[in-house]
């Protein structure tokens, strides 16, 4: 039984009725100005607040209400996000936040990223101008690589989704176009690729999602400086080949998550060469050393890359999220994607015009603008100012690292390579103190650390990202760990005593 909807008797009426935008554009542009003014006076006073607080059960409990059927002004919810969610963010915008490689905004990221808003581009394709800036910004990112100026890119959430699309183009360039529709099954034998030990996690998960096997990423040794091992990744891919199986991949990274290590890129680059293997760098943060002239010498090799990951939500500060995928070869990009959907459709004039679409060159067909927020980013701070910045964090986190140098608590972990310090109590051999620390450092919210695993045990680490973070501020924090840990080891004393 099909249900009729009847025509309202005024169409014009009801349609006036029924839209959803502001019945009074001045009051609405007066509420709308308070609510970027919270956020400029936010982001002015982030120094002046605790890095991190957990939500009252209270507030958690306004969370949790049943769906609204009747709306609120504006004023009301404005109002409702500065008592209840603006305290308890995760606190990234603040200088002593360095539990994570997070990005940490910009105020003129903010503004793009509203601007984009009111916009509200779909940049999956069709022609328009968000499509052009996103292409520039590809451009730029092929004159910062050394890439072709033909080379293309698309954005993405991230660098583990671009660590997907670079899981799936190299195994176009492997396999060929056609095994989008006839399978792996009939790929002839099992493919393989190759990463280190501290490669990121979200390599692993490409490969299980693009249909490979995660058994089937090889997890090479590192050495002492934490990069793969050249000749471990060169008898692996003997063996591999001995036993019928088919080499495609080798990842290297650009500032590993766990200490900000970087393969010998160069050394990856000729041996994929070689081997005629797809070479992919996940440079999540540390592809970005390319715009500063002192950091760039450690991603030598980066230009001969097949295809690179990297954030602009990290290092760049653009708001979340924008992440982008660039790759050499702008044909094997298009063969893993394109579709011929009668949607999809292009046309020789007219707004479905153009030949390739964003949506020829990643999974996602709706697309945000995140190319607005990246280009405002890059012209409104120029790369120069930018790399700038970057290299700041390296330094901070060498003035981190000659605090722990002289400490008679504390031990540094890990070599300093780019911003991330790892360090341990001395004597915690089971890294249990390490966490006391960091947990104490994040309820009192004067610093927000985080722990991994290095050699078996927690340590703490720093990553020191945030553009505002000051060599001051770790002075503060590193007497404030070192406080902490004096604290605790008197309550282990206590309790062994008592």
């Amino acid at each position: 039984m099909s249900h009729k909807i009847e025509p309202d008797a005024a169409p014009d009426a009801a349609r006036a009725e029924h839209d959803l935008d502001p019945t009074d554009w001045d009051a609405f542009g007066k509420e709308a100005h308070r609510g970027l003014d919270l956020m400029i006076d936010h982001l002015r006073r982030v120094r002046e607040r605790k890095v991190w607080q957990p939500a009252p059960d209270a507030v958690r409990a306004r969370f949790r209400a049943p769906l609204p059927q009747e709306g609120k002004p504006l004023v009301s919810l404005i109002d409702e996000f500065e008592r209840s969610i603006l305290p308890y963010g995760n606190g990234n915008t603040h200088p002593l936040f360095m539990g994570w490689v997070h990005g940490a905004g910009t105020a003129v990221g903010m503004v793009a990223e509203m601007l984009a808003a009111g916009l509200n581009a779909n940049c999956g394709g069709r022609d328009h101008i968000a499509i052009e800036v996103e292409k520039e910004i590809t451009l730029w990112l092929a004159e910062a690589f050394g890439f072709p100026q033909d080379a293309s890119g698309v954005f993405v959430t991230g660098t583990s989704m671009a660590n997907l699309v670079a899981a799936i183009v190299a195994r176009t360039d492997a396999l060929g176009e056609p095994i989008r529709r006839s399978g792996l099954r009939e790929a002839g034998g099992q493919l393989v690729g190759y990463a280190s030990q501290e490669a990121h996690g979200s390599i692993e998960r490409a490969f299980e999602i693009a249909g490979i096997g995660s058994a089937f990423l090889r997890r090479l040794p590192v050495d002492g400086a934490r990069r793969m091992d050249v000749e471990a990744l060169r008898a692996a891919i003997l063996k591999d080949r001995a036993a019928g199986l088919l080499p495609f991949l080798v990842v290297g990274s650009a500032g590993t998550v766990n200490t900000g290590a970087i393969d010998d890129l160069d050394a990856l680059a000729s041996l994929c060469a070689d081997e005629d293997l797809w070479f992919h760098i996940d440079g999540a943060f540390g592809a970005l050393c390319v715009l500063s002239s002192d950091l760039k010498p450690l991603v030598k090799g980066i230009e001969r890359a097949d295809s690179i990951a990297l954030d602009f939500h990290k290092w760049l500060h653009v708001p979340y999220d924008a992440g982008f995928f660039l790759c050499r070869h702008p044909q094997v990009h298009r063969e893993s994607f394109m579709s011929t959907a009668a949607y999809l459709a292009r046309a020789p004039r007219g707004l479905a015009a153009a030949d390739i679409w964003p949506c020829d060159l990643g999974p996602d067909l709706s697309r945000g603008f995140r190319a607005l927020k990246t280009w405002f980013t890059f012209q409104a701070y120029g790369a120069e100012r930018l790399g700038a910045a970057i290299a700041q964090t390296c330094r901070i986190a060498q003035h981190l690292e000659a605090l722990i140098g002289r400490s008679p608590i504390f031990e540094v972990c890990a070599k300093v390579r780019l911003n991330i310090v790892c360090f341990s109590v001395k004597g915690d051999a089971t890294g249990e103190i390490n966490r006391e620390i960091v947990m104490d450092l994040h309820e009192s919210g004067l610093a927000a650390p985080s722990t991994t695993r290095l050699e078996g045990r927690p340590v703490i680490r720093a990553a020191i990202v945030n553009h505002r973070t000051r060599a001051s501020d770790m002075d503060t924090f590193f007497a404030a760990a070192e406080a902490s840990a004096e604290k605790i080891r008197a309550r282990r004393a206590d309790l062994a005593a008592s």
